[in-house]
């Protein structure tokens, strides 16, 4: 495509030329280079989920320095989240010759990520960063298709997925498939360093983990009611944080990161979970009431099987304190795990528990070139691929994702929930996901009154969040 600011066709222009669609998706492999593991050494990736995430993943996988790259097909349900992405990143200098996703490899629906996936040969990578709940979906396909694969997390939001996802990396790995997951502070330097240390024993026996997310609500955590002319099936994966069955809701899309890491420095998953939350202000700045399914704070405590405790804290309220951060307390100092987000660097270690200053016993420095985890995730997937090293995140990243649900169902339903509870309980959220069409109804259905089911602690139970 040499005009990136042409107008794109429109979804009825693209379903009025479906036969032509599926031609061209059936010669796609003659119209672009073989496959990597074909005998050349390009990579080709396809985009399913082309929202802001998707974008960013796309653009960390271009900009891997190890050899030739390139995005050859993209597919979203949204139309416009599909092209703005495209225009992002053909627009790129950075990334010159490395888009190569004309009309006729950019597929909407829900049956695209088939499509795009069908461009590709075996070897090459599939990026998945739709709405958790088609996780499984897409990864079952790639992995018939012989596709690396990189995922967004969380990975699954409820017991029977977690168990199937657990199934499919088992399958994966015996197929020799790499997949990266999106937990990227695994791939922080600074992380890294700090876990050797405290792992090595540095600040003793660890007693008591803390980690907090705590900012202002914001477009993607709460819902206002449908508009006019919106489909309902459209609308909760547009808003997929609002919907528990989409993504787990904020809790499970957002204090994941905090979760695993922390339980990485413990290098052990608790082993349940008892937690308060509540739901607060729930009206919009305009006055108009949000109707999503989310707590605007959540307390969890997490406790291992050796009796540790591991509080989170999470807080989606205006007005407040804004902390995103994580720290450790052990037997001969503290740490500070993250203290600005995720990402936030350096990590240190202290001699006392007040984490002052003057007590600092070692702070990380990391090269100006890995300070990016996001980066670092996909230069060691896209390594793995081409030198054929054993690669495969999907089972931690289950257990995170368990470990996430586990405290949201706790806070959800007033229940202490054990891990093999969360593991083993029979609800699933969304389980005809993978037969949704453009007609679909929503797997969740508002009231008469027009709003959603919410969370009622000690009402709720566990068949149910």
């Amino acid at each position: 495509m040499k005009d990136a600011n042409r107008p794109v066709s429109t979804r009825r222009e693209l379903l009025q030329n479906t036969g032509r669609l599926a031609a061209a998706s059936a010669l796609a492999g003659v119209a672009v280079p073989s496959v990597h593991a074909a005998g050349t050494d390009l990579i080709q990736v396809a985009l399913i989920g082309c929202g802001g995430r998707g974008t960013g993943a796309a653009n960390n996988a271009l900009s891997t320095k190890s050899g030739p790259i390139k995005l050859v097909a993209m597919a979203d349900v949204f139309e416009e989240k599909l092209w703005k992405s495209y225009k992002n990143l053909y627009e790129d200098k950075e990334h010159a010759g490395k888009v190569d996703v004309p009309i006729d490899r950019q597929f909407i629906g829900f049956d695209a990520y088939k499509k795009a996936m069908d461009v590709l040969k075996p070897g090459d990578v599939a990026i998945f960063t739709t709405p958790p709940a088609f996780r499984w979906v897409h990864f079952t396909y790639a992995i018939e298709k012989g596709l690396n694969v990189f995922m967004e997390k969380p990975l699954t939001v409820d017991g029977p997925t977690s168990k199937r996802m657990l199934a499919l990396a088992e399958a994966a790995s015996k197929k020799n498939l790499k997949v990266g997951v999106g937990l990227m502070s695994r791939h922080s330097r600074a992380m890294q360093e700090l876990a050797k240390r405290v792992h090595d024993g540095q600040i003793g026996e660890i007693v008591l983990q803390r980690g907090y997310r705590m900012h202002g609500p914001d477009g993607y955590f709460h819902s206002l009611p449908v508009p006019n002319g919106t489909g309902e099936l459209f609308y909760q994966i547009k808003r997929f944080h609002s919907f528990l069955w989409a993504s787990g809701g904020n809790y499970s899309d957002f204090y994941i990161h905090g979760i695993d890491h922390l339980c990485w420095m413990k290098n052990a998953w608790p082993v349940k979970a008892e937690a308060v939350g509540g739901r607060h202000y729930r009206n919009s700045p305009e006055g108009l009431p949000y109707i999503d399914q989310n707590f605007d704070v959540y307390s969890v405590e997490y406790t291992y099987a050796d009796g540790t405790k591991f509080v989170y804290d999470g807080r989606c309220m205006d007005g407040c304190e804004n902390r995103y951060a994580s720290f450790l307390h052990g037997t001969k100092g503290s740490a500070v795990v993250s203290k600005a987000g995720d990402i936030g660097q350096p990590s240190s270690i202290y001699k006392t528990q007040s984490m002052k200053r003057p007590d600092l016993v070692w702070e990380s420095k990391v090269k100006p070139e890995e300070r990016d985890p996001y980066q670092n995730e996909w230069n060691e997937l896209i390594e793995a691929i081409r030198k054929d090293t054993p690669y495969n995140e999907v089972k931690r990243g289950v257990e995170a994702s368990l470990v996430t649900s586990m405290g949201r169902m706790a806070a959800h339903t007033g229940q202490e929930i054990t891990f093999e509870d969360m593991l083993n309980c029979k609800h699933e959220f969304a389980p005809g996901v993978d037969k949704l069409t453009m007609d679909s109804p929503a797997p969740l259905q508002a009231g008469k009154d027009g709003k959603y089911p919410v969370p009622m602690p000690g009402i709720t139970t566990t068949t149910e969040y």
